[in-house]
């Protein structure tokens, strides 16, 4: 389906109308196809954001959107996904919880590794790539042979753009800013390219597979987790999206293994049985017993 041309001036396409009956709309179609619990807060950035894409598609309104939408689903829910979460991150961010990795998580996965053992590290909700470039550069810091070994690293976000930055791998220099510790030389080589770019390591990058996935829809990986790093996710989410959501990645934990959450966000509902708490929003699985 093509999109139809536009009546609107190019001045006022910045003008669009954006009324209750749409917004409700949106946030119908958001829940019921990701899982997203559109605040009316948010009313003014959904405004914004899909204002663009309607301008690039040379619509007339929200109206005319969400037909398209519709109509168009396996090629403009990207777009629409895209434009509805917010991909803030940073290597190393709350770098308590990279400490507490590599004082307390890393060593005994590092061992069972060098002694045979399967290692798997997952970081869901990826955006461009520092979270889970960060976790390889902590895992090659204790074990620097890793690539050679059983350990890998999942990541995987909604956002096909976003992916598609994460596995470039290259970074300016704003974005390459590592937190002062072991971890400052541990990312990065210069990426030949623009002066300011850095491109991360090849022995980083091999510990890590992107993957585009819903959290709210199937999980295709057959194998468990050792370590789950979900944060700021499930703010998302309405709280029995969120209790789903908990006890979902608690079930793809080994006993032992651990969550880390986001500052703001809590584990509730079932989960709870399941995980104890084990630091600043960390999470351990209970063993079965």
């Amino acid at each position: 389906m093509n999109a139809p041309t536009s009546s609107l001036t190019p001045r006022r396409r910045s003008e669009i109308a954006f009324g209750e009956s749409d917004f409700q709309r949106i946030a119908a179609f958001a829940k019921s196809e990701y899982g997203l619990h559109l605040e009316p807060s948010k009313k003014a950035m959904i405004h914004s954001r899909l204002g663009k894409r309607i301008v690039a598609l040379n619509l007339d309104g929200f109206t005319e959107y969400d037909k398209f939408l519709r109509a168009n689903l396996d090629t403009e829910s990207d777009h629409f996904i895209s434009a509805l979460t917010t991909n803030v991150t940073n290597f190393y961010r709350e770098k308590h919880h990279f400490e507490q990795l590599q004082s307390e998580v890393l060593p005994r996965l590092v061992e069972r590794a060098r002694s045979g053992g399967r290692v798997r590290l997952w970081s869901a909700g990826c955006s461009s790539g520092p979270e889970p470039y960060s976790l390889s550069g902590s895992v090659i810091l204790l074990c620097p042979e890793a690539p050679k070994l059983n350990v890998r690293i999942l990541a995987t976000d909604i956002d096909p753009f976003v992916l598609r930055r994460a596995e470039a791998a290259v970074y300016s220099d704003e974005e390459a800013k590592i937190p002062p510790g072991a971890w400052a030389n541990q990312v990065f080589e210069k990426s030949g390219g623009a002066k300011t770019d850095f491109r991360v390591r090849a022995d980083v990058r091999s510990l890590v597979s992107f993957r585009q996935l819903n959290i709210n829809g199937h999980w295709p990986m057959s194998g468990l987790f050792d370590v789950i790093m979900c944060r700021n996710m499930a703010i998302y989410f309405d709280n029995q999206t969120q209790q789903t959501l908990w006890r979902r990645l608690a079930e793809q934990l080994v006993p032992g293994g651990m969550l880390f959450i986001g500052h703001s966000e809590r584990v509730s509902g079932p989960a709870t049985g399941m995980l104890e708490a084990a630091g600043v929003t960390a999470y351990r699985k209970r063993s079965a017993s």
